[in-house]
């Protein structure tokens, strides 16, 4: 059977702070945490830049410490007209100050020439810091499909640009299986895992209330989460998996735990993945 890794992300237990995520994933058997350290400007939303605030930071590092949790990876570096990749410099201390190994990317802007060229700096960037930039794309977003992602990759050829996978957004963006196979193994080095119902809907509405607050437990909605992990190599999964009605029933720290105990259900039914010896080229 197979060692499967799981992260809990930011967005499964959204309103949480650093030492209140490592906490809950923790309890809950986590192997890795995924932070959102980037402040992203949103109504409500609270900055926990743990590079601003070393109370935290210091609180943070004793919960890792205790409990042998280890940061998987640090979001959102997101590229759009006018960014100012210095800015994602923060996380990226962060990252590496808390033995974080990847940082997580996505494009929303639609001018090809300028989003590659912004891409390939963060991922000089990032170098600096040992960390990989994990490129997610976005149905809504301006990379938005598994081939724009490919080309952007295949565009700024850094050794440490990955592809990172959602399993909401290859349904809603109509991949196909056959394509993820023909990619580099030493893309991937993570992915986010979560079911979701298997028809994309009508409306960019309510797709994203769906993407933002209904993706369903691993096993309980109609992606073919089976094929889709198949066609990777193994990697840790981040399992994001926003639901608001399930965090009103139980409240975060029992739906993290419900995220997790599903999830590995079904990774030891169903997942095989792509051996590390085999060749995908």
């Amino acid at each position: 059977m197979m060692d499967f890794k799981f992260s809990l992300a930011q967005l499964t237990v959204l309103n949480t702070s650093p030492v209140e995520i490592a906490t809950i994933a923790a309890k809950c058997g986590y192997d890795y945490v995924s932070f959102r350290q980037i402040y992203m400007n949103l109504p409500g939303e609270p900055n926990y830049d743990l590079q601003k605030n070393k109370e935290l930071m210091k609180e943070t590092k004793a919960i890792f410490q205790e409990t042998g949790l280890q940061l998987l990876d640090v979001e959102l570096a997101r590229i759009y007209d006018g960014v100012d990749i210095l800015q994602y410099e923060n996380a990226m201390v962060t990252a590496r100050e808390l033995g974080g190994q990847h940082i997580l990317c996505s494009i929303w802007t639609d001018d090809k020439a300028y989003y590659t060229e912004e891409f390939a700096k963060l991922c000089d960037l990032a170098k600096q810091y040992h960390l990989t930039v994990e490129l997610e794309y976005v149905p809504i977003a301006g990379v938005k499909n598994l081939a724009g992602a490919v080309d952007v990759l295949n565009s700024v050829q850094r050794s440490n640009a990955g592809l990172m996978v959602d399993m909401h957004h290859f349904q809603r963006a109509g991949d196909h299986i056959d394509a993820l196979k023909k990619i580099p193994k030493d893309w991937f080095h993570f992915a986010h895992l979560c079911d979701a119902v298997a028809e994309t809907p009508a409306s960019e509405e309510e797709l994203v209330r769906i993407m933002r607050e209904e993706r369903d437990y691993v096993g309980e909605g109609g992606i073919d989460i089976q094929g889709i992990l198949n066609a990777m190599p193994s990697v840790p999964y981040s399992i994001e998996l926003p639901n608001t009605k399930q965090v009103s029933r139980f409240g975060y720290g029992i739906h993290a735990k419900r995220c997790l105990e599903t999830a590995k259900a079904y990774c030891e039914a169903h997942v095989v993945g792509r051996s590390a010896h085999d060749e995908y080229r």
